[in-house]
């Protein structure tokens, strides 16, 4: 098993936070702290109506070489695929570094399983997955650039767990906040995770009356942005 894994941090109110605003409303709070490479490009949800909110545990592939990857059953002993799935606990998203190789699945719905019965909470790849209806039937929140009916071996050799990847270009730390909707995957740094969760948050609930204003006939100038005026109506409008 995994030793040294990173401590869940987030307070309660922060991970509510994020179990309600959007990837979107993320990167610009992520932004306004200059954080520039976030949203990870391509990398689509199986099942829209899911959302995702975890703890980062990685996995990096490298190109397979027959003598590793062909030379019988896979042990699950020493794959350190199988030694990831078996050690990834509650609120664990595996995100798996593929390369952005889409020529082979990196994982299926049964290993998928075993993760959501250990408490993991989400997956997500910049390559492919596999049995795309089953990894929707474990109603396990799934990202991935495309499916593909082949097995990891053809393409991928498990290499690494629990170290810094790259995943659809961006940069991710184990432990690493990862948030994910109807839009794709977002990764939040740790240093940042509580501010931008709650910021996220007041954010979208000022935007909502905005939109109010804006659906009422309101021009956008001095609105959206929200100048100090229509801030003031906000507030005013969360205290009645």
């Amino acid at each position: 098993m995994v030793e040294d894994r990173p401590t869940h941090y987030l307070s309660d109110d922060a991970e509510a936070a994020l179990k309600q605003v959007s990837t979107a409303t993320l990167t610009s709070q992520l932004l306004k702290r200059g954080f520039r490479n976030t949203f990870l490009t391509g990398v689509e949800p199986l099942r829209p109506d899911l959302r995702m909110v975890g703890y980062a545990f990685t996995l990096r592939f490298v190109p397979m070489r027959e003598d590793l990857d062909h030379s019988g059953p896979v042990n699950n002993l020493t794959s350190a695929q199988r030694i990831a799935i078996e050690s990834v606990g509650p609120g664990d998203v595996l995100v798996m570094d593929a390369r952005g190789d889409v020529n082979s699945g990196t994982i299926g719905d049964i290993l998928t399983m075993r993760m959501k019965v250990r408490g993991a909470v989400g997956v997500v790849t910049d390559g492919a997955l596999r049995d795309r209806h089953g990894m929707q039937q474990t109603g396990l929140p799934s990202y991935a650039r495309a499916t593909h009916g082949a097995s990891s071996p053809t393409r991928h050799h498990p290499a690494d767990i629990n170290r810094p990847i790259g995943c659809a270009g961006v940069l991710i730390m184990p432990g690493d906040v990862v948030v994910g909707d109807a839009d794709g995957v977002v990764v939040i740094p740790q240093a940042v995770a509580e501010e931008v969760a709650l910021a996220a948050l007041e954010q979208e609930e000022i935007e909502a009356f905005v939109l109010t204003k804006i659906e009422g006939g309101a021009s956008i100038i001095g609105v959206y942005p929200p100048n100090e005026q229509t801030r003031a109506e906000f507030e005013a409008s969360r205290g009645s």
